[in-house]
């Protein structure tokens, strides 16, 4: 390379040989280093471009890597403050309601052991009122010793254009039984059912236990219901439970709180009342007419109703099972002090269980009075039914 550029003629074949000198490089060159070697400049120029790359290169790697990194490690360390900050708020906030919901939790705890543990053992003597000597709950309110039970005036339901009641007035007073009589078609039944709302009447006024049914609440009304019993011509037992399993069903319904061998005593005592202790385990299907009716009362009357409604008691039953359903009537009325409406056309019936009777026809009272009275009756009409 020296001998090249310094000296062309010497190398014929070399680049700018043929005669021809080369041209200077002096021309070209910084003059500072123009009396330098020639291997030196082009060394240097190497060095320093290889050096100035290098250079180059790693600052650059440099810049590039640490800049950036700079930056991206700001917002890094930026953003985990941030979400340390807001990790810590978040758990401030919720270690809050934790400890409040943790201090509800311990005032309600109690108070939902000791329902529990009521289901279970019975009342809580601290807390719940005590039971009676049947284990039932005596919270009802008191009662006007002359307001009437069942108060009713005016009383109109039709069914399309067939008009069943047309203005009906009658009363209920406390511990009576009030026994109604009418042919089939006078409305009885329609009467019974417009008092617990099964059915909508069209006009009238119609209180239960001083307490206008049009006007009550929905909770208002079930708890008139609790306390008025329904049996129903045929019984309506559930044909799917046993014996003893139909009496405990309205009190798993509407008494939790009795204790569950307490329940047992109530169905015993129930049963025994009706004289079918030992059917206690029997389906509905293989009891009779008279026992079916008989279980029916004793589920009924197992919540204690104040008052009971009848409808058609002795209906399908031999004589001498409708006077034994008519002694039950009249022993669970003494025993319990209930009062009652007995919807009949069963003459034996009424004459054994009615304290006052309203006769019925083609939706209207055309008389009331007592068994004995209205047997000495002159109209033809009520004759027909005493003869």
């Amino acid at each position: 390379m020296k001998n090249i550029l310094s000296n062309g003629k010497d190398h014929p074949g070399a680049v700018g040989s043929g005669g021809e000198e080369p041209e200077k490089l002096a021309d070209t060159r910084d003059p500072e280093k123009a009396g330098q070697p020639e291997e030196d400049t082009v060394g240097q120029s190497e060095k320093d471009t290889a050096g100035q790359a290098k250079k180059d290169t790693a600052d650059q790697l440099k810049q590039d890597t640490a800049g950036p990194a700079k930056e991206d490690t700001a917002p890094e360390k930026k953003s985990a403050g941030q979400l340390e900050e807001k990790t810590l708020g978040q758990l401030e906030e919720d270690r809050a309601p934790k400890k409040d919901t943790a201090g509800q939790h311990e005032e309600k705890t109690p108070g939902q052991q000791d329902e529990e543990t009521t289901e279970i053992e019975g009342w809580d003597d601290d807390k719940k009122p005590e039971p009676d000597e049947e284990g039932m709950d005596s919270e009802r309110e008191p009662e006007d010793a002359n307001t009437p039970v069942v108060s009713i005036k005016g009383l109109r339901k039709s069914f399309k254009d067939h008009e069943v009641l047309r203005g009906v007035d009658l009363h209920v007073n406390k511990g009576e039984n009030l026994v109604v009589l009418g042919k089939s078609g006078s409305g009885k039944s329609v009467l019974i059912k417009c008092l617990v709302r099964l059915e909508w009447p069209d006009e009238g006024e119609l209180k239960v236990f001083g307490k206008d049914i049009a006007t009550l609440s929905y909770d208002e009304l079930n708890e008139m219901r609790l306390r008025t019993g329904f049996l129903f011509q045929n019984a309506a037992l559930y044909d799917s439970m046993t014996v003893g399993e139909n009496l405990a069903f309205p009190l798993k319904q509407h008494k939790k709180k009795v204790a569950a061998e307490k329940r047992e005593e109530l169905i015993t005592e129930m049963l025994d009342n009706v004289g079918l202790a030992d059917a206690i385990d029997q389906m509905p299907s293989k009891l009779s007419g008279g026992q079916a009716k008989r279980i029916g009362l004793a589920r009924t009357l197992i919540l204690r109703p104040e008052l009971m409604l009848y409808d058609e008691p002795t209906t399908g039953l031999d004589t001498g099972t409708a006077k034994e359903i008519s002694e039950l009537m009249i022993k669970m009325k003494n025993k319990y002090n209930i009062s009652s409406i007995t919807i009949t056309h069963d003459m034996a019936c009424a004459r054994m269980t009615a304290d006052r009777i309203i006769m019925m026809k083609e939706g209207v009272v055309v008389a009331e009075g007592s068994y004995a009275e209205l047997e000495k009756s002159e109209d033809e009409w009520i004759k027909s039914f005493f003869s």
